[in-house]
């Protein structure tokens, strides 16, 4: 079962009149509020450094930009950027947790915002070790906050979950899901969406890479009580690289996605396609779950 690509996709594209996002856009975050799309997106320009912009829609398709980024690189852990935004709401707050990329390495850190435009920084997780692809539950379970993230120095690279009383503080680190021998998935895996909330369990769009360096889009569905607990994993992906604007751009043969909208019925999944643009693709809700 593949997602449905928009007809007019990419729907964001480099603009080469703003320095900061003249080169590349990719990866966007995304979050339905008040009858409205929000994406943000990371960014590059000549100097290749990752900024987060931001954008909005009616229809999830086309969408209005700011000419500023509404988050940029602070302090010596984000010295090459922020990279990779997913975003949740969470206790009636908006949490974006982001890559820190310096020549320190990659960590995890978390912002939060009420009104998209200011943000404010809540620091780093997991400080000690290099980490990425973190994505936060839109909801408490058994009254923690919960996590899935992917260590650097752990390999295969691998999806592990984490848990939390206060956001700052996390432990209970455990591998949840790994790569597939001989599969589309079978290198690399990194949760990409966050989780979303389904009658079934919890459902999570994530990536995998094989060897020929080619990255998809797969699903999974953990327990809604129990997160650790992994029910089904589907055999196939559900979005590969077929068009150009996959297949070409400035990392070859990538579709991306870190944010996902459920949206009267259907999932709105939104990528980057070959870390050069920002795409859209949709699938029924009720036909996606018929995988589990």
């Amino acid at each position: 079962m593949k997602l449905k690509r928009y007809q007019g996709n990419p729907i964001l594209k480099p603009k080469v009149e703003n320095e900061w996002e003249s080169r590349l856009i990719f990866n966007p975050a995304a979050i339905y509020h008040n009858g409205l799309f929000h994406l943000f997106y990371r960014a590059m320009g000549a100097d290749d450094i990752s900024r987060i912009g931001y954008a909005v829609s009616l229809d999830g398709f086309n969408f209005f930009r700011l000419d500023k980024p509404v988050f940029v690189p602070e302090g010596r852990l984000e010295t090459r950027g922020c990279e990779d935004p997913r975003i949740v709401r969470l206790e009636d707050k908006f949490y974006m947790t982001y890559t820190a990329y310096s020549q320190e390495g990659v960590r995890v850190a978390l912002a939060s915002t009420a009104n998209f435009i200011s943000w404010k920084r809540l620091g780093v997780i997991f400080p000690e070790i290099n980490n990425k692809d973190a994505v936060l539950f839109p909801e408490k379970i058994e009254g923690r906050y919960v996590m899935f993230h992917r260590p650097m120095d752990e390999k295969p690279l691998s999806i592990w979950i984490a848990y939390s009383q206060n956001l700052v503080k996390w432990e209970g680190y455990k591998k949840v899901m790994a790569p597939r021998a001989g599969s589309w998935d079978e290198v690399t895996i990194g949760a990409s969406c966050p989780p979303l909330k389904t009658e079934k369990g919890w459902l999570l769009i994530y990536h995998g890479v094989d060897e020929s360096a080619t990255y998809r889009l797969g699903v999974a569905l953990f327990d809604l009580k129990n997160p650790e607990k992994l029910l089904y994993r589907h055999p196939e992906p559900i979005l590969a690289p077929e068009e150009d604007y996959e297949l070409r751009g400035d990392v070859n043969r990538v579709v991306f996605g870190c944010g996902a909208c459920e949206v009267e019925g259907t999932y709105f999944i939104y990528y980057g396609g070959a870390d050069r643009v920002v795409c859209v693709a949709t699938i029924e809700k009720e036909k996606l779950l018929k995988l589990f």
